[in-house]
């Protein structure tokens, strides 16, 4: 079965960036006079601002008022946004895969929970020319993931069936909103386990991915 479309989380798949988040994160529980726990941390994973805005504020003891929550999200923006300029690393073998589908001519979307403005200092590092489209987290209208509208929209956007594209993630979070959009799910879990279940096959890195391994998990 062909491959009409690769669609491709960012945060974790293409950048080790998860780690990078950490430093605002941490620094924001300390901010408010608490501090995060591994475990909230990992529940943040691949979810998206209100999610983590309000694990924060729950891990802390704090009931913030919507202008509060709003100040501490740009707050966290603006110190990531200054983390992410200091240098993104790449995951293992991610920039050759991306590569590698790419020069096949099928279409590629980055479908990512992370902010637009953010979005737009990573592709400084990942590159623009490598995507027909991109859908960020802030242009889902609030349904981002694990819903399945952000791999619609970027189906949408593509003129493809999501039924008929591979989804690369990293997390459960991501895994769910791909599996609901209806496609299958390359997972290659960087933070945080991720359970089994339909339409995903695991794979340690993304070293060796091409269209045609890519095309196999259809088969």
């Amino acid at each position: 079965m062909s491959v009409e479309a690769v669609l491709w989380d960012m945060d974790g798949t293409l950048l080790d960036s998860e780690k990078l988040w950490d430093v605002p994160l941490y620094e924001f529980a300390e901010k408010m006079g608490g501090t995060l726990s591994l475990e909230t941390r990992q529940a943040m994973v691949g979810s998206n601002v209100p999610t983590t805005m309000a694990l924060l504020f729950a891990e802390v003891g704090l009931t913030p008022t919507e202008e509060e929550t709003a100040d501490g999200a740009a707050w966290i923006m603006r110190r990531t946004e200054e983390v992410f300029r200091a240098g993104l690393p790449w995951r293992p073998g991610a920039r050759e895969a991306l590569r590698a589908v790419r020069e096949t001519g099928v279409p590629m979307a980055l479908v990512t929970s992370t902010e637009r403005a953010l979005t737009e200092v990573a592709l400084d590092t990942i590159g623009r020319d490598l995507f027909d489209v991109t859908v960020c987290g802030d242009e889902v209208e609030g349904r981002n993931k694990p819903l399945p509208d952000p791999y619609l929209k970027a189906a949408t956007l593509l003129g493809v069936d999501a039924a008929a594209c591979v989804a690369v993630e990293d997390s459960p979070t991501g895994v769910r909103s791909a599996v609901a959009a209806g496609c299958t799910v390359l997972v290659v879990p960087c933070d945080v386990p991720v359970p089994p279940g339909e339409r995903r096959v695991f794979r340690d890195s993304l070293v060796g991915v091409d269209l045609a391994v890519l095309g196999a998990l259809r088969a």
